[in-house]
């Protein structure tokens, strides 16, 4: 990938269940400022979108000086991300997120799927940088995706290509926020673990990070096996904090459940970008593609 100029800058927006964060980021992907806040639980629309762009204006005469927006943001949405209604934040409902920007930053707007825009991060200069056919992953608050195919980043009919998080791993388990029963989202999030626990993911108990990196991987294989693929880079929250315990099990139940030819050997590892992955992501999501 090529970004238009060496000198040119974007603003990065990433907009999660549990915090939003904004930053300037460089052509050649290096987060130069950034600033982060909480995601706000009670508010409506409106009061959402108040805290994303105050959090912008903090930046300064970098973000009026930028070139554009990207944006990762939670899904479902429709293409291009000209309306949101992520799973894990309530309060949008077919919100007018891109037109909304447009018109607050006065610069073009570029919108995708933040777990999407994690796979244009790794891909880029990241854990999966010239590979070919990934997938990367974000096990946070919510889990997501990024599926990359014979080098180019899945769209689907839509734009919401990828969402893993909604992958059936636990038959009869419990009930998702999309309304389906045992997707991976439902029993391996961090929204999941406090749910399970009592307790906040980060404190969660070996028996409990072991099998959600077990399902995570479950998930993974069901994505390997189907598009031959043998690579995947997981990030978040969860995945990251818990490291070698979860990092371990879904390993070995990629490799129980990876078994034909071209599957089997697939491997997880850890997304190379860290805290940065999903700013350079939104980055990436401006950086590389039509501006709207």
């Amino acid at each position: 990938m090529t970004a238009p100029g060496a000198t040119e800058t974007v603003v990065a927006v990433d907009i999660g269940g549990t915090k939003l964060a904004v930053g300037i980021v460089g052509a050649d992907g290096r987060v130069l400022d950034r600033r982060r806040v909480p995601t706000p639980r009670d508010s409506d629309a409106d009061a959402l979108f108040d805290t994303l762009v105050a959090a912008i204006d903090e930046l300064g005469d970098a973000a009026r000086h930028a070139h554009a927006v990207g944006v990762g943001c939670g899904g479902p949405m429709t293409r291009g991300g000209a309306t949101v209604s992520p799973v894990n934040i309530p309060a949008w409902r077919d919100f007018p997120l891109r037109a909304r920007l447009s018109e607050h930053c006065r610069l073009p707007v570029r919108i995708d799927n933040d777990a999407k825009a994690l796979a244009r991060a790794e891909g880029w200069i990241g854990a999966a940088a010239g590979v070919r056919d990934f997938i990367a992953m974000v096990v946070s608050t919510g889990i997501g995706g990024g599926i990359v195919v014979d080098g180019r980043l899945l769209d689907g009919a839509e734009g919401n290509a990828g969402h893993v998080g909604h992958i059936i791993v636990e038959p009869g388990g419990a009930i998702c926020g999309c309304g389906a029963q045992g997707c991976v989202e439902a029993e391996a999030s961090g929204t999941a673990i406090a749910r399970i626990t009592g307790r906040p993911p980060a404190v969660a108990p070996p028996e409990v990070r072991a099998r959600t990196g077990r399902l995570v991987g479950r998930a993974i294989a069901s994505v390997a096996n189907l598009l031959d693929l043998r690579l995947a880079v997981v990030s978040g929250s969860v995945a990251l904090g818990y490291g070698e315990a979860f990092f371990a099990a879904a390993q070995a139940e990629i490799d129980a459940r990876c078994r034909l030819d071209f599957s089997r050997g697939t491997r997880v590892v850890p997304g190379a970008l860290r805290d940065d992955g999903p700013l350079v992501g939104a980055a990436a999501v401006a950086l590389f593609g039509e501006l709207t």
